[in-house]
């Protein structure tokens, strides 16, 4: 013992505190998270000597001033992007405002309001057409030439405002900027590179919309508004523009329509049919909702409708107590066209019959000159004895709906055999579980069945449009926290009975007011598919996968 050296307390101590701190959870955390702080040092340490560094404080400096010169453009251009201008009997207000998605609006109060898909980049253009100049208006309709003459100048008064709107706001969104970095930054070197800044920031916002500017958007405008004046504001499927020219028509149409209604205070002046137009009304599924019938009248008056195609399931239960619902088919006062849905009996079919109803059961019948094939659903399911297949698989498939549209195929062929002048030109099913079959037999397959609007093309020429509840789903209607529309559509069809276009109207659910309209040019592909490749928010969904039935 004298030999060895006496222990250092210090020593001992440090030993056994190193010994405690390695043997708790705790310090094996700390060890573990001592690299990550020291790189994170490390990486700040770099950062800020980056930041710091002659480059560095360059880059931010200007990407400072770009910020301070965006907010002080678009504050410009919302205080100074907007102006009056006289057209016709309005004094418009003009207004461009900044925004992601560009596009045009033309409020027309009130009546409702037109959208356009018209070009993209940040800036928006607001067409109001709401104040009334009396006196402009008494003078105009005063004098018998005097509307005429008004909407003549009307698209040349129009793009001179729109003209001296975009210098006026580029002038406020320039302004806008400089000032903005004067009072930030307060040196006049800054404020200099900020004009640089402003103007190319603005050559830039005006040559994208330049370049994106699509004058066909007029050809499918979303329609937003009071149901009785969408036709009004649309217009006749027939005079559709096809190119710039008569986009600058059909802008002063429009005009002239509203300068009528306004000056004069009588009925809209709604288009007559061009001449060969047919126009068809697609509903479906109504599901005893009275309020429905409301709206298929209005649609049929104000539309000028020549017929009215249902594709099924009016009813509920099927029952006799159901006939005084049906007995509303007598006031459309068009000719009506019917296949059973499966909420639809033998018996409601017997009832629609009598009420004048076209009802096609696996049969062909010419209507108006279209020539419409149709079958009934061959399930009725209120009974529940011919369940669909089980809902929750991947792909729902009833084999008996595809066996009904088998049949109808075959009524089609033989039909085509024996009339080959004037073959079918519409086919009617309930769900669209019964189209495939019909690829290849008939331009279009019209269905309903899903309580929701698709579209889709069947190949071989054909395409199906399904149509959604005219009904708003009936009491189904209620269970969403969203309610079920009120879904129909207006099909245009032109002498060679092909469809040309069509209007889809969304009456909003249950407790809601609100209609709105969206038309579809069809080219040469699929409904709804513009000629052009500008398509300005197409309402209508496509898909591929077979249809979940509805019980």
């Amino acid at each position: 013992m004298g030999a060895g050296r006496a222990a250092d307390p210090t020593e001992l101590f440090s030993v056994t505190s190193d010994q405690e701190r390695t043997s708790t959870p705790a310090a094996g955390v700390v060890e573990a998270v001592r690299p990550v702080a020291r790189g994170l040092r490390t990486g700040a340490g770099r950062v800020r000597a980056a930041l710091t560094s002659r480059p560095g404080r360059v880059t931010c400096r200007y990407l400072l001033m770009l910020v301070v010169t965006l907010i002080g453009m678009a504050g410009g251009l919302l205080l100074g992007g907007q102006r009056s201008a006289a057209v016709g009997p309005f004094q418009a207000h003009l207004a461009i405002t900044p925004s992601l998605v560009g596009d045009t609006q033309v409020q027309i109060p009130p009546l409702g309001s037109l959208s356009l898909d018209s070009h993209d980049g940040p800036l928006h253009l607001t067409i109001n057409l709401g104040s009334l100049d009396r006196k402009r208006a008494e003078a105009l309709v005063s004098d018998p030439n005097g509307i005429a003459a008004a909407s003549q100048h009307a698209i040349g008064d129009l793009k001179h405002g729109i003209e001296m709107l975009a210098i006026q706001a580029g002038a406020s969104a320039l302004l806008g900027g400089l000032l903005l970095n004067a009072l930030v930054f307060r040196r006049w070197r800054r404020t200099a590179i900020a004009a640089g800044m402003s103007v190319l920031l603005l050559a830039g916002a005006g040559a994208w919309t330049a370049a994106s500017f699509r004058p066909q958007s007029i050809e499918e405008p979303r329609y937003d508004g009071l149901l009785t004046m969408a036709p009004a504001v649309v217009g006749d499927a027939r005079s559709i523009v096809t190119n710039y020219g008569q986009y600058s028509k059909e802008l002063q149409r429009l005009v002239d329509n509203v300068a009528k209604l306004y000056g004069t205070v009588s009925n809209l002046p709604v288009y007559e049919p061009s001449e060969g137009t047919t126009r068809v009304l697609h509903i479906s599924d109504m599901h005893l909702n009275p309020a429905a019938w409301g709206v298929v009248e209005t649609v049929v008056k104000q539309y000028n409708i020549d017929l009215v195609v249902d594709t099924g399931d009016m009813v509920d239960w099927g029952s006799k107590q159901e006939d005084a619902y049906i007995s509303n088919i007598k006031n459309i006062r068009v000719p009506y066209v019917y296949v059973r849905g499966n909420h639809d009996s033998a018996a409601t079919a017997a009832a629609v019959h009598k009420q004048g109803a076209i009802v096609l059961e696996n049969q062909v019948r010419a209507v108006d000159g279209i020539t419409f094939a149709g079958i009934g659903d061959p399930r009725f399911t209120p009974d529940k004895e011919t369940e669909p297949a089980n809902p929750n698989d991947p792909e729902p498939k009833d084999v008996t709906v595809e066996d009904s549209g088998k049949q109808l195929a075959g009524t089609i062929q033989g039909y085509d055999k024996d009339h080959v002048a004037a073959p079918v030109n519409v086919a009617l099913v309930h769900d669209p579980g019964a189209a495939p079959p019909l690829a290849g037999n008939v331009p279009l397959v019209l269905a309903g069945h899903l309580h929701h609007r698709e579209n889709r093309d069947l190949g071989s020429g054909t395409q199906l449009m399904v149509e959604g509840s005219t009904g708003a789903a009936g009491l189904r209607g209620l269970e969403p926290k969203t309610p079920t529309p009120m879904e129909l559509s207006v099909l245009y069809f032109d002498s060679q009975h092909a469809l040309k276009a069509y209007d889809e109207i969304s009456v909003g659910g249950t407790g809601r007011s609100e209609v709105t309209l969206q038309r579809h040019i069809v080219g040469d592909g699929a409904p709804g598919e513009s000629p052009s490749p500008s398509g300005s928010g197409s309402g209508s969904r496509s898909g591929s996968s077979s249809p979940t039935p509805r019980r």
